[in-house]
């Protein structure tokens, strides 16, 4: 019988059932693994399905009935899929079910930081608009999205979504390649340098690899507009975080906001925790694929994965 382990699955949420693949085989999910456990969990299985625990040439020395690694996301930064490749091991990943989460989130992201709307929910909450004598507060100023750049930096499935819900808006879409293949026509490719220096809001959805890794410093930071905003919902290596603060708190750019760290999650001692105006930071945990549709779907597609494997079955 087939053996299936998942080793961090209250990743896909309890509210998700993961009976399609538990009829696969025998199926053992724990909650969370630590990477001193992770060798003793997997010793014996055929499938290992891992959202961010990371299967590298220790782990995979240690199975030596490993057939197949599903990785419970899009990026496969957390396995060392070259070493699993030699060893005849498989390794898959699923891509496009959280294309619309994430591209909302986005949004929520660009929304809440262009709009101030901390600002102004805690102006309301605090009691202050109850003694306003106007109708209105003009407090920070917002600008209309209508006509403003925006700058994709990494034109997917994920960026082409968010472009497409920019141009709704009105706004001019540039994008970068991170691979170099420009591949989609229907929006300008620009340099890296350019795209930064014309651009209103910087939205990344590119991948953590070699050529992205710290693509964003200071060095690119200044060449932002200082009423920028920068929005990272790829992977938080590619953006120097020390940087970013500082950036922040120099007023380089306007603001920027974060899903996706360097280390998650975060420790108290992270520098997005010395940002002094966090108005000018909006950070969430890592949530920008999880709509309740993006994790139905991802358990439906780690299915497929595995009953794709025939020779598994």
């Amino acid at each position: 019988m087939l053996k299936i382990v998942f080793l961090d699955a209250s990743t896909v949420g309890v509210d998700v059932s993961l009976a399609p693949i538990a009829r696969l085989g025998a199926f053992t999910a724990y909650p969370a693994t630590q990477p001193a456990e992770v060798a003793e969990r997997i010793a014996d299985a055929n499938v290992v399905i891992t959202n961010k625990v990371r299967i590298f040439q220790p782990e995979i020395d240690a199975v030596p009935g490993l057939k197949l690694i599903c990785v419970a996301a899009t990026g496969t930064d957390n396995v060392d899929s070259g070493y699993a490749s030699s060893k005849g091991i498989a390794v898959k990943n699923v891509a496009g079910y959280s294309t619309h989460s994430v591209a909302q989130v986005t949004f929520a992201h660009l929304l809440h930081l262009s709009t101030h709307l901390s600002y102004y929910n805690h102006y309301v909450h605090c009691g202050a608009y109850c003694e306003s004598p106007t109708a209105t507060h003009l407090g920070p100023a917002f600008a209309e999205l209508n006509k403003k750049r925006l700058g994709v930096i990494g034109m997917g499935n994920i960026g082409q979504q968010v472009a497409k819900i920019a141009s709704a808006f009105g706004m001019e879409v540039v994008y970068y390649s991170t691979s170099g293949t420009n591949h989609c026509k229907e929006y300008s490719s620009l340099g890296l340098e350019e795209l930064l220096e014309t651009s209103d809001i910087v939205s990344i959805h590119a991948p953590l690899n070699n050529h992205t890794r710290n693509m964003i410093g200071m060095e690119q930071l200044r060449l932002m507009k200082s009423t920028a905003l920068l929005i990272n919902m790829g992977r938080g290596g590619i953006v120097n975080e020390v940087d970013l603060v500082k950036a922040l708190n120099e007023k380089v750019i306007a603001g920027a906001g974060v899903d996706v760290f360097s280390m998650e999650p975060l420790k108290q001692d992270h520098p997005f925790y010395g940002v002094r105006d966090q108005q000018r930071l909006l950070l969430t945990p890592h949530i920008a694929w999880t709509s309740a549709e993006a994790r139905k779907l991802l358990v439906t597609q780690i299915t497929e994965n595995i009953t794709s494997m025939e020779a598994l079955l």
